[in-house]
C-alpha cells in the first residue's frame, strides 16, 4: 500500500506550460505528496512529463529493493503510479512471458502490459477485471498523451479527484493532498475507471448478484427448519475464503493479523496460521521467512474484545500482543485521527481511534502488513439490525446497499487508520473472487430464521458453520460486537458525555446556520465536524464524508424495518433492543 498524487491536463490553464511553469507545478505536486508520506515512508519518486506529473510515496511490501515508483514500461513510454496489491500478478506475468520485458519484481507492474494489450481496443473494463487485488492507480501514456485512472471494485484503497482554478485535473490517495489546491474535490468512485478521452468515469465492476433475482433460487445449505440439506454450499464458503487468505499472504516483509476475538478476525487469523509456515510465493514449497504469526488486539483494560482475543490467540497458537489504551489517550488522539481518516462520520471516528492507537504499536513491532476481518458483516448480514429484515429480498438488497457504501466506512477506517503509521491492511473477505461466492449465496442461508426450539439462528450462521472445526466454540458462536463497542463500552459512553458537554445547546440550536451542508444531527457529530472543518476548511471537502441516519450501522433505508427506529440515529450495536445482550 502506498500513496500517490497525479496532475494531468497541465496545458489546461491560460499560461503556456514552459519550463518555469512546469517546475512550479512539479514543486506543487511534491508538496501535495509530502502530506501523504505516512502512507509510503520507504521511498519517494516523481515523474515529470509534457502534460502530466506523477509523484509516489512507497510502502515496500513486495520487491522492496527494485519496485520503486513511478514504474515505467519496457519501452519507457508509459508511466504508472499505483497504490495497492495485485495478488494475481504472477499469473499475469506468465501471460506476457516473452511479450513484455518486466523491469521490476513489483506486483503492480503487471498493470503496464495489460494496458498495452487493451489500449487500442479501449476495453479498459475488461483489462481491469483481469486484476485480482486492491488498488488505485494513475497511468500516463506519454506517447499518446492520454491517462487512465482506476479504483478497485469495493474501494478498499482510497482515491480522490479534484480540479484547480485553471481546469487542471488531479488525483490523490488522500483528500488532504488536494485541500488548498483544488476548488472542487470529490471521491473517485469505486469500481470505476476514467480514460482521459471519456467525459466521465465508467463503471467497470458489475455483477449479477446485485439483483435479488440472481440469488433468489440459488441452492440452500439448510431447509426452513435450519437443518443442513446441502453441505456443499457450506464447503464452498470455506474453500473460497481459504483461497482468498492464501492469495493475500504474498509479502517480502513481516506481517501479522488483527484479532478482536470476534468471529471475522478469528477466522482470518486461523486460516492465516494454516498457511503461515510456508512461503506462498514458492507455492508453499519453502519455509516462510517469518514462520511465527503475530496477532494484535486493542481495547480498554478488561474489554470484551481483549478477553475474547486472548482465548482465540491461545487456541490458534499466535504470538499475541494486547495493546491497552486509556480513554484519555483516545480523546487526545481524536484530532489526529480525524486528520488521517478524513471524515466526521460518528461510526468511523469511534472505531478508528482505537485502531489508530493499535497501528502505532504494530509499527513499533516492525510489522508492515496485517490481515483483518472487514467486509464479513456486509457479505453475510452480520450487523444485529439484520435480525429485523422482513424477508429475503429486503435482506439481500440491504447487503447490496452496504457493499456499495463500504468504501465510505469500514474500508476507509481500516485503510487510513493503519496507513497513518505506514501499516498496510489486507481484507480477505473482500477478495474479488470471494465476494462473488458470498454474495451469490441464497439469502436464506444468511438470515436469522426461527428454529424448531423457538430460538433464532445467530447472525452469520453459515460462516460460523464453515469454520467451526478450527475455532474455539465460545468464539465461533460469540454474538456480534461493533468494533467501537468491543474495545470497551465506556469508550462510546464517554464520547457521548464529553461531546454533549463540549457542544452547548445554543450552538447546537444554530447548527444549520453553522453547517448548512450535511448538517450534524447529534452533538457528537457536531463536535467531530468542528474538528474536520478546521483541518479541511473548503466547502467542497465537507461534501466528501457520508451523511445519513442509521441504527447499528444500518443504511437509512433499513430504518423502515422497525417503527421504533423512525427517529433513531445511533451506530452502536447496543442500539438494537431485544437483539443485543446488553442493549440500551
Amino acid at each position: 500500500m502506498c500513496g500517490f498524487v497525479g496532475a494531468f491536463d497541465l496545458k489546461s490553464g491560460a499560461q503556456p506550460v514552459d519550463e518555469g511553469l512546469k517546475e512550479q507545478l512539479r514543486s506543487q505536486v511534491l508538496e501535495m505528496s509530502k502530506k501523504i508520506r505516512h502512507r509510503g515512508p520507504d521511498w519517494s519518486g516523481v515523474y515529470t512529463g509534457a502534460n502530466a506529473i506523477l509523484s509516489h510515496e512507497r510502502l515496500a511490501i513486495v520487491d522492496p529493493f527494485s519496485g520503486k515508483q513511478p514504474l515505467v514500461s519496457d519501452d519507457g513510454k508509459i508511466i504508472l503510479a499505483a497504490n495497492g496489491e495485485i495478488y494475481n500478478h504472477k499469473e499475469i506475468r506468465s501471460e506476457f512471458a516473452g511479450k513484455y520485458e518486466f523491469q521490476t519484481g513489483s506486483d503492480c507492474e503487471a498493470i503496464l502490459p495489460l494496458y498495452k494489450k487493451f489500449r487500442d481496443s479501449g476495453k479498459f473494463g475488461e483489462m481491469i477485471e483481469k486484476l485480482s487485488g486492491i488498488f488505485a492507480f494513475a497511468l500516463y501514456d506519454s506517447e499518446r498523451d492520454v491517462y487512465l485512472i482506476a479504483r478497485d471494485e469495493i474501494g478498499v484503497v482510497p482515491l480522490y479527484q479534484g480540479w484547480d482554478k485553471d481546469g487542471r485535473y488531479y488525483v490523490a490517495s488522500e483528500l488532504k493532498s488536494l485541500e488548498g489546491h483544488c476548488i472542487t474535490i470529490e471521491e473517485f468512485p469505486n469500481g470505476h475507471y476514467l480514460y482521459s478521452k471519456d467525459e466521465k468515469p465508467v463503471r467497470w465492476y458489475k455483477r449479477e448478484w446485485e439483483e435479488f433475482s440472481a440469488v433468489e433460487k440459488a441452492p440452500c445449505a439448510t431447509d426452513d427448519k435450519g437443518e443442513i440439506v446441502d453441505a456443499s454450499v457450506i464447503q464452498k464458503v470455506r474453500d473460497g475464503l481459504e483461497s482468498a487468505v492464501k492469495a493475500q499472504l504474498m509479502s517480502d516483509v513481516p506481517y501479522g493479523v488483527l484479532l478482536s476475538g470476534g468471529l471475522d478476525s478469528t477466522v482470518i487469523a486461523a486460516i492465516t496460521q494454516k498457511f503461515a509456515k510456508k512461503r506462498v510465493e514458492t507455492g508453499s514449497l519453502k519455509d516462510a521467512w517469518w514462520p511465527q504469526l503475530h496477532s494484535f488486539a486493542v481495547g480498554l483494560e478488561g474489554s470484551p474484545d481483549l478477553v475474547a482475543a486472548k482465548k482465540a490467540a491461545d487456541f490458534i497458537g499466535t504470538v499475541h500482543h494486547e495493546i491497552h489504551f486509556t480513554i484519555q489517550e483516545a480523546l487526545d488522539a481524536l484530532e489526529d485521527v480525524i486528520y488521517h481518516i478524513e471524515t466526521y462520520d460518528i461510526t468511523t471516528v469511534r472505531a478508528s481511534t482505537p485502531m489508530y492507537l493499535l497501528a502505532r504499536a504494530i509499527k513499533a513491532m516492525g510489522i508492515k502488513m496485517v490481515l483483518s476481518g472487514e467486509g464479513s458483516d456486509e457479505l453475510f448480514g452480520g450487523y444485529l439490525y439484520f435480525h429485523k429484515a422482513p424477508n429475503a429480498r429486503e435482506f439481500h438488497e440491504e447487503l447490496v446497499r452496504k457493499m456499495s457504501k463500504l468504501h465510505l466506512y469500514d474500508c476507509l477506517r481500516a485503510n487510513k487508520s493503519l496507513m497513518a503509521w505506514g501499516i498496510e491492511g489486507r481484507v480477505p473477505f473482500l477478495h474479488k473472487e470471494f465476494i462473488d461466492v458470498a454474495m451469490g449465496l441464497n439469502p436464506k442461508d444468511k438470515m436469522n430464521i426461527k428454529l424448531p426450539d423457538g430460538k433464532q439462528r445467530i447472525e452469520k450462521w453459515i460462516l460460523r458453520k464453515a469454520f467451526e472445526d478450527i475455532l474455539p466454540p465460545e468464539i465461533c458462536w460469540r454474538q456480534k460486537e461493533q468494533f467501537s463497542d468491543g474495545v470497551g463500552y465506556s469508550w462510546i459512553d464517554t464520547l457521548k458525555e464529553m461531546t454533549n458537554a463540549k457542544v452547548s445547546d445554543a450552538e447546537f440550536a444554530l447548527r444549520e446556520k453553522r453547517f448548512p451542508v450535511n448538517t450534524p444531527s447529534t452533538k457528537e457529530e457536531y463536535f467531530y465536524r468542528e474538528i474536520y472543518e478546521k483541518l479541511f476548511p473548503s466547502p467542497t471537502a465537507a461534501l466528501c464524508p457520508p451523511h445519513e441516519a442509521g441504527v447499528a450501522c444500518s443504511t437509512a433505508k433499513a430504518l423502515e424495518w422497525d417503527e421504533a427506529w423512525k427517529d433513531a440515529n445511533e451506530p452502536s450495536g447496543r442500539a438494537i433492543a431485544s437483539v443485543h445482550e446488553k442493549a440500551y
